[in-house]
This record gives structure tokens, C-alpha cells and sequence, in this order.
């Protein structure tokens, strides 16, 4: 196991320090503070977490600024094929024959043996994908046009067609070689990958994208599309098996030149299509447990989260020491006007009630030099100010000095605002729980215990009947835990449970496929995030993931410079963002079709050193890495392509777009916190990673960002290490504890807040891989491995059965059986009585 010392980003609060950097939100007016406050607090962000940001959004994402000249391009390569065909006429004016028989023709036309030709016929399909923006005037004209395009392009067998091609480009191993002795990969290296890779993203996104105005043509196309792409249909593998192919190769350096934004894109959009996003696997999820006579879950996990509110972000040292000297004023002023108060010469005598006294408790908790000594020297000068949004915070409680504030402005109703009262999640409690209980209670009481049974409760006092009552009321049973209980039943059993059928789904397609070579994909998805990751340092060996950003001449003015620096942030961005989403949907549909194809993705990813990575990525500022704003609007497709081109300064690159937070980063940093939550759940080793690698005051810092479902995943991290952080940590963190208790599913006889003895438990963490190790190469070998040599195989003792099956020989075989019949059977005396006195 690493150590700390090896994650090179330094941490970035100093608890000895003053110091107050101001975020981008700070300088940018979002909290210009008014003398009366005492503290400068982050906003809550109105996001909205789902499987993809807005479809126009995700269009844009596909181009990076560098390929912005290219539009052109595709446009005039289209228009003068068009022109030689069909004169005088635009696209728009043709009828659907008439486009049908053009595509026909362009579909002709990819299967010419130049390269050069092949290139300009492929660009005038993307133009046509692209929405054929020249003969359109707004950005809803072109997307009407791309989504008809589109369709029209998948019925006429464009897309098997591309695939050709790009199976053609994979193997071209003299482009691979010249690419690898280049000193410098830029964007011309990969422009028929590019291309290729851009009309399969435009075709697989528009046609996943689901529209109400959609025909029942359209409706069926879409279906047969996702049950192709999910299909083993090219070369016997699904579609994204020849993605997760280019990204191995690309990361064992043999293929520098492959445009990874667009390949994980794809790949990303590919699963999301082919397996369904997190509504459908709420769907799956509920349809699976009524197939298993599971009782129904206890809420909607989606709705729930959704309903949460922000809790108050972290303080700042400069905001504590203010709030500090306003108090001791507060107090002196409130002293003051007490005494007016009952003389009757306070204007505020007759308004305003009198306040209940702050306890010196509240004062002593928000001192920012009280137990100074005993903190973390990891950690913030000030815990988490975890209360509840629209709690009163104590020391503002101070309204004889302060008039009342003005009302809030009026907001639209949203779906927060119908927040449960109470706890926003019904407790949990498992079997083995149930039975760790009676287990301790019967040993206490009656000296004995009855192994597995939670049923039996004779000479148990009546508390202990109530409680296991309460416990079984509470009881939940996870697909997961059937799913294990058959396993081993199976692995037991062989004879008697027979042999499993295993329904073909697509998930179940992917895993077999990636299933002999799942350790490197995963090794590969994590070199590209650490690569574009912004925490990581520049290194000579370091993967090249610019090969598709970077242009052929490097920038001579500081505007083409500062547009070229953004455009790669932008792109390591989307890198993130379509590494993390991936690897959480493949998380979360493997775990729900079998838990053991979950665990041997999440040991993979282990084995990979996945959690010091994602620390890695949090250890940043993680406000400006939210709030940061790499986009340029002007250039974001399809606007560039209907709006004439506006002069870019160096004031208008810096200012960006007017949103509040990053879309993508925000979703970014949600999805490695769940994958991390994903990965760690019940593993006592791999919590103690989280230990070792002192991710609490990491964790905590992202608590500043204002966002519920983000600080959740934070607090779901924090709550299953608390227990190993020490009574120490425990005391000086309330408030984060506090946090825990109002948003994370209780477990009821956890004792996350209290950690009893919980040095003294021999954990055998290796022990603990190992044994799951074993059983995931049980489950593996028994269910994938069809040539096992098992004692358990049947046998064919049938004699013309036997002699009937085809056996393949090699093939020399025919030059030589003649001699082989001559040495092996005719030269061989065969002593016929001894057979016939054997038997």
C-alpha cells in the first residue's frame, strides 16, 4: 500500500496560516458582502445530476476549438459533390428519395481504394450529420436537420459502413508506426479517425436522445440500433469492445495518434445507450427484486437525493476572526441596548422581542483558537458548519442590533421545496446484523448461541424480543446478498442445482467480452484520468492525451496562446468527465447483473490504486476547479456554425460563460465520489486505504461546494471511517458528525459514531481480498470457462456417438496419415483373445 508521501499535490489549507484566498465566485461579485454580515458564503448550485448534461451541450463537447476551421471544410467538400449531382437545388429542397438515393450514392462511393477521396466523401457525411448548418439560420434548424439527417443516414447502413472503415484505420500499422517515431502528435495525425469517430458519436447520441415528437419509424429504428450496438454482431463482440480496444492500444503507446476524447466519448455514449442510465437502472432494480420475491424498496433513491438541501459550507480562518471581533461588539452593543430596552429609549423597545441568551457553549464551539492544539494537522482551522440550509446560525441571532433582514426575493417552486420532515432515508438493517445481535445477546444472557437463527428467542429478556422486532422491521435484503447465497449454493451443489441459465442480456454480452482482458481496461481508463487529471504534474513519460487538441502550428499571439490553453483544459475535462461516468455505470450495471462481476471490476480497479487517485483529484481546490470557466460560447458547435464569428479578446476569453458553477466538472466530481463510496461500501481493508491516505480533511474541504448530492457521497465517505479516526477527530468534528446523522441512511446497531474498541478487532485486511479474490474465480471459472477439465463433466459413452463426432485435424495431417496408419495400427499385432478374457 502507498503512502502519503506519494500523492505529489500538497495539501492546500495551512491551519497555521491566515490567509484568505478569494474564489473565482468571490471575485466575480456573486457575495458582495454587506457590512452587517459576517461571513462570505458560497451559493447554492442549482444542479440538476443526470445521465448527461443538455443535448446541445454534449454536441459541443465532441469538437475541441482547434477543429473549428474544419466545419468549413466539411461544408465545401459536401457542396461540390452536391453540386455535380444535383444542380441547382439545395439539400433541404430535395425530397426523401431524392436524399435517400444521394446518401446511396456517398455510400457507393466510401468503398474506393484512395485514401484522399475516401477522406472528402466521409466529410460531407459529417457535414450532413452536422445538420448541414450553411443552409440553416438558427441553432433549432440545425439540430431539426442533424436529427433527420441522422435517421436517414442509419437506414440507409452508414453506420456499418463507418465501422468498416474504422476497424480498416485501427489496423493501419503504418500510421501507427510513423505516428509513434513523431516527435510531436497534432490534430492532423488523426483526422480520418477524427472524422469517422465524429459522425459515429453524432449518429449514437441524436439517436439515443429520446423526443416526443419522434415517429414510431424513428421509435423502431432506435430500438434496433440499441439492440445492434449491444449485440456481439462486429467480429463477434459488441461495439464497445472495439472502443475499449483503441484505448488500450493507445495507452501501451502503440497508437499515440487516436483522438481519446472522441474514442472515450463514444465509448461512454455507447454503454449509456446500450445498458441504460440511472432511471433505468432504478427500473431494473425494482423489476429484478419483484422477480426474486424481494420485498419493494424502501424509496426511491433518485427522488430522494434530489429532495436533499444543501448544508452551509465550511468558514474560512479570515471569516472566523471577523465573526469573532463582531461578537465581542455584538455582545457589548446587545448589553447596551438591553438597558435602553427597559428604560423605554430604544427605538427597537416596542418591535422586537427579546432574544433568548446564546450558552456559552455556542460562542465556545465557534472560537476558532479554542482547542487549537488538539486539532488534525491536516485539517481547517474551522469544522464544517454542517446545519441544515434555513437553520438560525446562533451568532445571527443578534437582532437588537441589527434590523430585521429584507425578505428573500421570490423563486419559482422546485421540487426541494416539498422536503420530508424527519430523515430523508427509511433505516436499514442486514441479516448477519440481526444475527451479530442475538449472537452477543444470547452469550450475555443465557451463556450459549444458536448459530444462524434469528428466530429463537426463548430466555431472552423482553427488551431484547423489542428490539429484534424493531431490527426485522427494518430488515433489507439486497439483490446482491440472493445473488451470493445462490453462488454458493451452486459452487456446493453442482450436481443436484444442474447447470445455471444465464439470460443474454447486453450487460452480460459486455462482461463476457471484456472478461479476458478487463485488468487492462481498467489500467488503461485510469492512466487517462491521472493524465487528465489537473492535479497531476507534467512528466516526460507521461501518455500524450493533447493528440487531438493540439494544431499543426503552435500559437504566435498571446489570444491564440490563452484559446489554446483553454481549449486543453476544456479537453482534460471531458476526459474526466467521460472516464468517471463510464467506469460508474459499469459499476453499477455489473453489480446489478451479477455481484460478483461488480467485485472483480472494483478489485481491478483497487489493484489499480483507483482510491489514491481520486484523493489525488479532490486534493485541489475544488471550488475553482467547479466554478472554473474553460469554454469560449462563441466557439461552442452549433453556434459557431449559424452566428458570424465575433472578435475574441483577451477580456472576453478570461470572462467565459455567465453560469455559476461547470456543468461537467460538478457531474465530474459526483460520479468519482460515488465511484468511490462504490468501491469501498463493506470492505474494512479497503477503508483503511481511505485512512492511511488521510482522505478526511481532503473529503472535508469538498464539503465547501454548496450542492446536496455532492456533499452527501462526501459525508457517506466520512461516516464509514469515522470509527477509525479516533475519539479526537470525533470531538473536535461535531458538526460533520451532526451532517452524517440529518443526511446518511442510518444502519441501526452501526456504531459509526462511537468506534468501541475498535482497536482491538483483529481485521485481516489481506485475508479479506483474498478470500474475495477466490470467490470471484470461482464464479468465473464456473460459469465462463467452458473448457474446465471438471470431475463433474459429463461423458459420452456412447459408441456411435463417439465415433460420429467431427474431430478437426491439422492440416499436414493428409501428408502423413498413411505412415502414421502403417506404424500405429498395421504394424501393431492385437492380441484379440486377450481383449475378449479382459472383459
Amino acid at each position: 500500500m502507498q503512502q502519503t508521501d506519494d500523492m505529489e499535490v500538497p495539501l492546500i489549507h495551512d491551519s497555521n496560516s491566515n490567509t484568505h484566498t478569494c474564489l473565482p465566485q468571490e471575485r466575480d461579485g456573486f457575495h458582495q458582502q454587506k457590512d452587517s454580515e459576517g461571513s462570505m458564503e458560497s451559493p447554492n448550485l442549482e444542479f440538476e445530476y443526470g445521465d448527461t448534461d443538455s443535448f446541445t451541450a454534449e454536441l459541443s463537447e465532441l469538437y475541441s476549438y482547434t477543429e473549428e476551421p474544419e466545419f468549413s471544410l466539411n461544408r465545401d467538400y459536401f457542396e461540390e459533390d452536391f453540386k455535380n449531382h444535383v444542380k441547382g437545388r439545395r439539400w433541404m429542397e430535395l425530397s426523401v428519395e431524392e436524399q435517400r438515393a444521394y446518401v446511396m450514392r456517398l455510400l457507393d462511393a466510401l468503398e474506393v481504394t484512395d485514401r484522399d477521396k475516401r477522406l472528402k466523401v466521409a466529410r460531407a457525411i459529417l457535414y450532413l450529420a452536422q445538420g448541414v448548418f450553411d443552409e440553416c439560420d438558427t441553432e433549432t434548424d440545425v439540430l431539426y436537420w442533424s436529427r433527420h439527417n441522422v435517421f436517414l443516414l442509419y437506414d440507409m447502413g452508414i453506420f456499418t459502413a463507418l465501422l468498416e472503415l474504422l476497424s480498416m484505420e485501427i489496423d493501419n500499422n503504418q500510421a501507427c508506426s510513423s505516428a509513434v517515431r513523431k516527435p510531436a502528435i497534432s490534430l492532423a495525425d488523426s483526422t480520418e479517425l477524427r472524422v469517422l469517430l465524429s459522425i459515429m458519436y453524432l449518429m449514437v447520441e441524436t439517436i439515443r436522445v429520446e423526443m416526443e415528437s419522434d415517429s414510431p419509424e424513428r421509435k423502431a429504428a432506435r430500438e434496433a440500433f440499441k439492440m445492434e450496438l449491444g449485440s456481439p454482431l462486429y467480429n463477434g463482440e459488441p461495439f464497445a469492445l472495439l472502443l475499449f480496444t483503441m484505448v488500450t492500444k493507445f495507452c501501451s503507446m502503440n497508437a499515440p495518434h487516436f483522438p481519446m476524447k472522441k474514442v472515450l466519448l463514444l465509448l461512454w455514449k455507447t454503454i449509456l445507450f446500450t445498458l441504460g442510465g440511472f432511471e433505468e437502472l432504478q427500473e431494473m432494480k425494482v423489476r429484478m427484486r419483484d422477480h426474486l420475491n424481494l420485498p419493494p424498496l424502501p424509496e426511491d433513491s433518485i427522488k430522494v437525493v434530489r429532495n436533499m438541501r444543501a448544508a452551509s459550507p465550511p468558514a474560512s480562518a479570515m471569516e472566523l476572526i471577523e465573526q469573532q471581533q463582531q461578537q465581542k461588539r455584538g455582545r457589548r452593543s446587545r448589553r447596551s441596548a438591553f438597558v435602553d430596552s427597559l428604560e423605554g429609549d430604544s427605538p427597537y423597545a416596542k418591535k422586537q422581542p427579546l432574544v433568548k441568551q446564546d450558552s456559552l457553549d455556542t460562542y465556545n464551539e465557534r472560537d476558532p483558537f479554542k482547542n487549537d492544539d488538539a486539532r488534525d494537522e491536516e485539517d481547517d482551522p474551522e469544522d464544517v458548519d454542517s446545519g441544515i440550509e434555513g437553520e438560525v446560525d446562533p451568532l445571527d441571532r443578534d437582532v437588537i442590533i441589527q434590523p430585521p433582514p429584507p425578505p428573500p426575493p421570490l423563486r419559482p417552486p422546485t421540487e426541494r421545496m416539498s422536503f420530508p420532515k424527519g430523515l430523508p432515508w427509511a433505516p436499514k438493517v442486514r441479516e448477519k446484523d440481526i444475527e451479530h445481535f442475538l449472537e452477543t445477546s444470547r452469550n450475555k444472557f443465557i451463556g450459549f448461541t444458536l448459530g444462524n437463527d434469528i428466530d429463537t428467542l426463548v430466555g431472552l429478556p423482553r427488551p431484547i424480543h423489542e428490539s429484534v422486532k424493531t431490527l426485522k422491521l427494518h430488515k433489507y435484503v439486497s439483490i446482491a446478498e440472493v445473488q451470493i447465497k445462490r453462488e454458493d449454493e451452486l459452487q456446493q451443489c453442482p450436481m443436484t442445482m444442474g447447470e445455471e441459465e444465464v439470460e443474454e442480456t447486453p450487460t452480460e454480452i459486455l462482461y463476457l467480452g471484456m472478461l479476458p482482458s478487463l485488468s487492462q481496461y481498467v489500467i488503461a481508463l485510469l492512466k487517462l484520468l491521472l493524465a487528465a487529471a489537473p492535479t497531476s504534474k507534467a512528466k516526460t513519460d507521461s501518455i500524450n492525451i493533447l493528440a487531438d487538441v493540439l494544431p499543426e502550428e503552435m500559437p504566435i499571439t498571446v489570444l491564440q496562446s490563452m484559446k489554446l490553453g483553454i481549449d486543453v483544459n476544456r479537453h482534460k475535462e471531458i476526459i474526466v468527465k467521460a472516464i468517471s461516468a463510464l467506469l460508474l455505470l459499469l459499476l453499477k450495471h455489473f453489480k446489478l447483473n451479477h455481484i460478483y462481476q461488480f467485485e472483480y471490476v472494483a478489485q481491478h480497479l483497487v489493484f489499480a490504486n483507483c482510491i489514491p487517485l481520486i484523493l489525488k483529484f479532490f486534493n485541489q481546490n475544488i471550488m475553482s476547479y467547479i466554478s472554473a470557466k474553460n469554454s469560449i460560447c462563441a466557439l461552442d458547435f452549433p453556434h459557431c456554425a449559424v452566428h458570424e464569428m465575433p472578435e475574441l479578446t483577451a477580456e472576453s476569453l478570461e470572462a467565459g460563460d455567465s453560469n455559476q458553477f461547470c456543468w461537467r466538472n460538478l457531474f465530474s466530481c459526483i460520479n468519482l465520489l460515488r465511484i468511490l463510496n462504490k468501491i469501498t461500501k463493506w470492505k474494512h481493508s479497503r477503508t483503511m486505504m481511505l485512512v492511511v491516505f488521510k482522505s478526511a480533511p481532503i473529503l472535508k474541504r469538498a464539503l465547501k461546494v454548496k450542492q446536496a448530492m455532492m456533499q452527501l457521497y462526501v459525508l457517506k465517505l466520512l461516516k464509514i471511517q469515522t470509527k477509525y479516526l479516533g475519539r479526537q477527530w470525533r470531538k473536535s468534528n461535531m458538526k460533520t458528525m451532526s451532517a452524517i446523522y440529518q443526511k446518511v441512511r442510518h444502519r441501526l446497531n452501526d456504531d459509526w459514531a462511537y468506534g468501541n474498541d475498535i482497536d482491538a478487532r483483529p481485521w485481516d485486511f489481506q485475508a479479506e481480498e483474498c478470500a474475495l479474490r477466490e470467490s470471484i474465480e470461482k464464479f468465473n471459472t464456473r460459469r465462463y470457462d467452458k473448457n474446465q477439465n471438471s470431475e463433474f463433466a459429463p461423458v459420452d459413452n456412447c459408441l456411435q456417438s463417439v465415433l460420429g463426432q467431427r474431430v478437426d485435424l491439422p492440416e499436414d495431417f493428409h501428408y502423413s496419415y498413411e505412415m502414421w496408419l502403417e506404424r500405429e495400427v498395421f504394424s501393431q499385432p492385437i492380441q484379440w483373445e486377450g481383449l475378449l478374457q479382459a472383459q
